[in-house]
């Protein structure tokens, strides 16, 4: 009998824990085990990175959601203790064999985006998430720099076309200008997704530091 995949272990939370407390433990597992976090990793540390990171994924799926949880949880039941692992093969081979009885409904699936019946959960999409749950405080406070840099050129343009009532028009439209480019509408995790791998690591390190402490430096 094949091994099975300790969803619980992998989250480290208490078979009793919350759907708050589990959300709290996947923020803390994804930032551990991202793989763009290591930069100068060998190919093997980055595959083992990149299969911890998906397992934990498959965890987050099956246990955020109350009707997958149910469901696992029966499974669960029927194995023994040496029987249940942690090791991310295992939740590979579950998602191969039991996937089908997941569904692609459930309260969680949209948000957690669920895949298909059979298929495993996208480990990045349900990354982007929580990532972006984590990052927003961040982005919050950004300052308007194309707000303030619209006003300061428009009110120099205006100036040079209509002197002082030319410089309050100009100073008004290039913030209105700046603004729309403030807001442009992208999502923090798709803005992450563009970037290069280097400043990745950079953003999931600092994040990591913030969320993890003084362990975020291994995974």
């Amino acid at each position: 009998m094949s091994a099975f995949p300790d969803y619980y272990k992998l989250l480290s939370v208490p078979k009793s824990a919350t759907t708050e407390e589990i959300r709290t433990a996947y923020k803390k597992e994804s930032l551990r085990t991202h793989p763009d976090r290591l930069v100068n990793a060998t190919p093997a540390e980055k595959q083992a990175a990149t299969e911890r990171f998906q397992a934990v994924a498959d965890a987050y799926y099956v246990l955020s959601d109350g009707a997958r949880r149910k469901e696992y949880d029966i499974l669960y039941a029927t194995r023994g203790p040496s029987e249940r692992t942690e090791q991310p093969n295992a939740s590979a081979n579950f998602f191969s064999t039991f996937a089908n009885m997941f569904g692609a409904g459930g309260a969680g699936a949209q948000a957690n985006a669920g895949p298909t019946p059979g298929d495993r959960p996208d480990a990045e999409h349900v990354f982007a998430d929580v990532f972006e749950e984590l990052l927003r405080p961040e982005v919050d406070r950004h300052v308007p720099w194309w707000t303030w840099v619209g006003a300061i050129c428009g009110a120099g343009i205006g100036f040079i076309i209509a002197n002082i009532p030319g410089l309050m028009a100009g100073a008004y439209a290039g913030n209105r200008l700046g603004a729309i480019r403030d807001a442009k509408g992208k999502s923090v995790a798709a803005v992450f997704g563009q970037l290069a791998g280097s400043q990745k690591a950079d953003i999931l390190r600092a994040l990591a530091a913030k969320v993890l402490g003084a362990a975020a430096t291994s995974f």
